[in-house]
């Protein structure tokens, strides 16, 4: 009995020592960051604040923005840029095309993470304004970082947070495309059931209505607004198809006959919306979400 109890007891011992260890491991990883953050907020000047909980992140505001502070249950649209705090290195940055959407209450939800510093620092903001989050690696992705956009192990975090002034989608989506008129020169007519821009560029000469179901063969080139990049293209005359089967920003095509040569700059709540476009097979993303879109399109055929 006597010999079964030693056993025991040195099982225990040795389970204190590596839990013991651990721990220690745990706490000195907290406070490397906490000193590398602390040192480098200190050396160039930050006006950053620590979490009110004390968990161990810092946020600054650098814009507060104008209007009322956001709320949770507040609609957010904003861009983020996630790098290294200490060498600069750029992880990610939201699409030039497209940026996130959701309510505050949600804006934890970071690559995976569950960043609360990205809430703390959107609810001391107003519409229009900017943060940064500074997250220690215990706090962001720990020591196994994350490969898919190439973050070390235990990297500390810096998060830059930019919201726009709007709340709602559509309205953002809106002055952008006006804005993106203006720069470039060019006249649309806003269709008023949609919101879509759209540009004559050739009459038609047919003499066939389109509604939703008219079969249509067309060429067309759709672009990301804000940058042009190409996402879709079709110049061959094989594209055919009925405009139930298409996004609804298609469907002013309805104002044109056969031979019409249009563009289109289509708000993303007509587009692929918060969602976007993925592929069922590969899971590649097709279409960002809340991207704005710009089709050239020639119709070529009509059949009722």
């Amino acid at each position: 009995m006597l010999k079964k109890i030693s056993s025991y007891t040195f099982v225990l011992l040795g389970m204190i020592v590596v839990l013991s260890s651990c721990k220690k491991e745990y706490e000195s990883i907290e406070s490397i960051d906490q000193a590398k953050i602390q040192e480098y907020i200190s050396k160039n000047n930050i006006a950053a604040v620590e979490d009110p909980a004390k968990s161990g992140f810092y946020y600054q505001v650098v814009t507060p923005g104008t209007g009322d502070q956001f709320a949770n249950t507040d609609s957010v649209l904003y861009t983020v840029t996630v790098k290294s705090l200490l060498n600069g290195t750029i992880y990610y940055e939201s699409p030039v095309y497209s940026n996130i959407g959701t309510y505050v209450g949600y804006t934890n939800a970071l690559l995976g993470l569950n960043a609360t510093g990205v809430r703390t620092a959107i609810q001391a903001l107003k519409p229009g304004g900017k943060a940064r989050v500074i997250l220690p690696s215990y706090l962001a992705f720990g020591k196994n970082g994350n490969t898919t956009i190439g973050i070390p192990s235990n990297e500390i975090i810096d998060v830059v947070i930019s919201t726009y002034p709007e709340k709602k989608q559509r309205l953002l989506d809106d002055r952008l495309i006006r804005e993106y008129l203006i720069a470039k020169g060019l006249t649309a007519t806003k269709d008023p059931v949609t919101g879509v821009y759209y540009i004559v560029v050739a009459q038609g000469t047919g003499t066939e209505v389109i509604d939703m179901t008219t079969k249509i063969k067309a060429n067309y080139t759709g672009r990301y607004l804000l940058n042009g990049s190409v996402f879709d293209s079709s110049s061959d005359g094989s594209y055919s198809f009925t405009l139930t089967q298409l996004i609804s920003g298609w469907d002013v095509l309805t104002k044109f006959k056969k031979g019409a040569k249009v563009r289109l700059f289509i708000p993303s709540s007509e587009g692929y919306g918060t969602a976007g476009s993925v592929n069922p097979n590969t899971g590649q993303v097709m279409i960002s979400p809340n991207a704005i879109l710009d089709f050239d399109i020639e119709i070529l055929d009509v059949t009722n």
